[in-house]
């Protein structure tokens, strides 16, 4: 396997082979498991009000992933052990106001610590960059989420804006986003003024990196 890349592609980017990941394209088959996991407080100890509740708002974000694959041949997997199926977590690369490759996943609580994450990331920034190299690739993230910081700047992204994060209802809630480029103001602004989108933030929870 080619270590730079970190992929063995077994077909389109919809299904993915990584050394220890099968990676395949959210789709509505995988609410069911999707919201387990979505549940789940240990998920979101550093946003609690961005836990599902309702099976309904999984079905949003499955929804969602599902159109940004439709959209542009790339989007959200979920992250299963190859043998079992058993779902370890959600994640990869969506499109985000055209302007940049989102980088997000979620792990189960069992499948923390164990590289998945990083094994994840470089999966998403190679098909990102076969897919639309021009765009960049962007992950957003609360200040205080250290473990998720230390994932994206081992994976070469640097931070480009730090601010509020006006959809958390903790108003000194602080919000860091890593690029892996530069950014023009311009795009920058697109990328901050998403957080009030409805769409924008349910197909990241984010823009979100997560442990």
């Amino acid at each position: 396997m080619n270590e730079q890349q970190g992929t063995d592609a077994v077909g389109p980017p919809w299904v993915v082979r990584t050394e220890r990941l099968l990676l395949s394209a959210v789709g509505q088959g995988d609410v069911d498991d999707l919201f387990a996991l979505n549940t789940d407080p240990a998920v979101w100890w550093h946003f609690p009000s961005g836990r599902h509740v309702e099976r309904s708002q999984t079905e949003e974000f499955a929804g969602v992933c599902a159109s940004g694959w439709r959209r542009d041949g790339l989007g959200y997997w979920t992250l299963r052990d190859p043998g079992s199926r058993i779902l370890l977590g959600v994640g990869g690369c969506l499109g985000v106001r055209e302007v940049a490759w989102n980088l997000y996943y979620r792990l189960r609580p069992a499948s923390q610590g164990q590289g998945y994450a990083t094994e994840l990331v470089r999966a998403a920034r190679d098909w990102a960059a076969r897919v639309d190299a021009a765009r960049p690739v962007v992950a957003s993230l609360l200040e205080h989420n250290v473990r998720s910081r230390a994932v994206v700047e081992r994976a070469g992204l640097t931070q480009v804006w730090r601010g509020p994060d006006r959809r958390n209802p903790d108003p000194s809630a602080v919000r860091l986003i890593f690029a892996d480029r530069g950014v023009s103001d311009e795009v920058l602004a697109r990328l901050v003024g998403g957080q009030d989108e409805p769409d924008e933030r349910e197909a990241a929870a984010g823009p979100t990196v997560e442990p």
